[in-house]
């Protein structure tokens, strides 16, 4: 069983030096920074807006935070779902992670990363609401399988490649759930609790006991399909935002005459000036550039389309509106949640700040670990078993939605139970396997996902321009034009959705 695991890994780690290379690296940024270009730097000038209409309208918006749809979540909900499988082990393990192997630097370029992948994920959503259509039981789909297979399979000659490509992405996602989105997730629960100490005495059964609690949680959650999964991450994901938010910040004020010194390590090493006067910039510089981006896209998955599944479900009516929450959404997850973790990380004396080397030789969860136990003793190490569990479960709560869309993709609604009940078995894999290999298959299977979702976003740019262009005219401008408004790509689902805000306007 060895030799195979050893051979997997080896095998994993030759593809996945291809998936994460230059030319990948440069198409996942390269997007981000098209689409901000195109649209002259939206993140930007209409960041204000963006908060008004995702934050500011919990309090001002009734279908908000409530949908009359019965085959259709609010956008707060699909936001909290879309944060369940986004916030997770990667924002704690993983930012650790990042800094050890590509030192502080990778923080700056996990930023970079996020600030252009807002608009990957703003394009995604746009692109996800204007092509999605109804199922067979009146539940919305979409997601980048429909858009390549709708949008990009409409352009002349490019019918095959769309539908190619759908398929693809569909498979890589069902994959992907089952690593990123499950086996991962578990085995970070597993390595959390154990820091705890055993409660058997035996490793492997405590492992199944932990597999076996979270196997049934997540029985009861999944079966229940979109609305009960929904419903959860409603509750889990504000609370174990705050939770872990609030814990953060207590032990960055607790080290605050440390907080100069780390955003120095930060801007200091993504260019590393030092190694550049030795001769060895390039290779440094890019491991930070790597690491960053990596990172930042295995928390935020912003370019992977995964998110845009759960937003597709939305009782949203316009495109923008959909696309302002996957810009809300990179922005809590990378800006405010991984930059507490980073900062946590390198105040409190654990990491060297030049190389972003463990001073104890923990690494990843272990790492993160050690800080939260440093500051607050005993508790610390229960802190951290609690966020990863809470992140953990909501994550895989998340991406069970997403694989049973790629699945319903593949082969019908009907048999989306299947999916279902082999997801719910592969948790208690999960709890036994090493944590290390299924995040390395993550992380080769989020890339492969990136490639045909990327292709899509850059050849419908210019729809998700012409459909932020229709909105900004009708509701940005300081006399607002009557034109109309561009809702979906198909007539039908045009007429319904006009009529419907024609009903509300009322």
């Amino acid at each position: 069983m060895e030799n195979f695991l050893s051979k997997v890994a080896e095998i994993n780690s030759a593809v996945n030096n291809v998936v994460w290379g230059i030319p990948a690296l440069a198409l996942l940024i390269g997007t981000g920074i098209l689409m901000t270009i195109l649209t002259k730097g939206f993140q930007f000038t209409r960041f204000g807006h963006m908060i008004r209409e995702t934050l500011g309208g919990l309090f001002r918006k009734k279908d908000v935070m409530k949908s009359d749809d019965r085959n259709s979540i609010s956008q707060f909900q699909a936001l909290c779902t879309a944060l369940s499988a986004t916030i997770g082990t990667g924002n704690i393990a993983g930012i650790a992670y990042a800094i050890t192997m590509g030192g502080p630097g990778a923080v700056f370029w996990m930023w970079v990363a996020a600030i252009f992948g807002m608009m990957t994920n703003y394009s995604e959503n746009v692109l996800g609401i204007f092509f999605r259509r109804r199922n067979k039981d009146g539940e919305w789909s979409g997601g980048a399988m429909y858009y390549l297979r709708d949008g990009l399979g409409s352009k002349k000659g490019c019918k095959q490649i769309g539908a190619v490509l759908a398929v693809l992405f569909s498979v890589f996602a069902i994959v992907a759930s089952f690593g990123i989105g499950n086996m991962g997730q578990v085995a970070s629960i597993r390595e959390s609790i154990a820091g705890l100490g055993s409660f058997t005495g035996n490793a492997t059964i405590d492992s199944l006991v932990v597999g076996a609690v979270v196997m049934i949680a997540v029985a009861l959650v999944v079966l229940g399909g979109l609305h009960r999964i929904a419903k959860a991450n409603e509750k889990i994901v504000p609370f174990m935002s705050v939770f872990y938010i609030i814990g953060a910040l207590i032990i960055v004020f607790m080290h605050v005459d440390q907080v100069g010194p780390a955003f120095r390590s930060i801007f200091v090493g993504a260019f590393n000036m030092k190694a550049v006067a030795g001769g060895v910039g390039g290779a440094v510089i890019m491991q930070a550039i790597t690491w960053g981006f990596k990172r930042g896209v295995f928390s935020n998955e912003a370019g992977l389309g995964s998110s845009v599944m759960v937003h597709s479900n939305s009782n949203v009516k316009e495109p923008v509106t959909q696309g302002l929450w996957g810009i809300f959404e990179v922005f809590v997850d990378t800006i405010i949640v991984c930059t507490l973790t980073a900062l946590v990380i390198l105040t409190t004396g654990i990491v060297d700040l030049e190389t972003g080397a463990s001073l104890s030789g923990a690494t990843k969860l272990g790492l993160a670990t050690e800080a939260f136990t440093n500051s607050f003793g005993t508790f610390g190490g229960i802190f951290i078993a609690i966020a990863i569990t809470l992140f953990a479960f909501s994550t895989v709560l998340g991406w069970s939605h997403y694989g049973s869309k790629a699945w319903e993709y593949l082969f019908g609604t009907k048999s989306i139970v299947v999916y279902r009940v082999v997801f719910i078995i592969v948790v208690l894999v999960g709890s036994v396997l090493s944590a290390d290999l299924v995040i390395d298959l993550s992380d080769t299977f989020n890339g492969l996902m990136a490639i045909p979702n990327l292709i899509g976003v850059i050849t419908m740019s210019g729809t998700v321009l012409a459909i932020t262009k229709n909105y900004s005219e009708r509701k940005l401008g300081k006399t607002p034009k009557n034109v109309k408004p561009m809702l979906s790509a198909f007539e039908d689902i045009q007429a319904e959705q006009e009529a419907a805000i024609k009903a509300e306007e009322k």
